[in-house]
């Protein structure tokens, strides 16, 4: 029952994704600089793609129960933690030595999907 958990992650992390992105566009346009304010959109832009990812992995596991299937949504995760998270972090801090933990966010973003990937084509073999 994995693949369940996968989605209703996914479901909270989109639920989060909403409201950080209604908090972003009404309550931070007066707080935050434009450019910081558009650093903390991409944070909720790519939460939402990953967020939409999960749940995407949760159905697939649904039908395909696989070691690498899992570790692929523990990836996407990560990455939502790391890559946008550090964004959050940066546009309310102003700190944007923060920004260096992002890129660390995107790797583990780009190791969900191909996981993802493999594990699919690895049915096919």
């Amino acid at each position: 029952m994995k693949w369940a958990l996968w989605i209703a992650i996914g479901a909270v992390f989109s639920a989060l994704g909403v409201g950080l992105g209604a908090f972003g566009a009404h309550a931070l346009k007066s707080t935050l600089t434009e450019r910081m304010l558009e650093v903390f959109e991409v944070g909720v832009r790519y939460q939402m793609y990953h967020a939409f990812g999960l749940i995407v992995i949760g159905l697939v596991a649904s039908r395909l129960d696989s070691p690498l299937i899992h570790a692929a949504a523990i990836a996407l995760m990560v990455g939502i933690f790391l890559f946008s998270g550090s964004l959050y972090a940066m546009a309310f801090t102003g700190i944007r030595q923060l920004g260096m933990i992002t890129p660390v966010g995107g790797v583990a973003f780009m190791i969900g999907w191909c996981l993802l990937a493999f594990s699919l084509i690895k049915v096919q073999i």
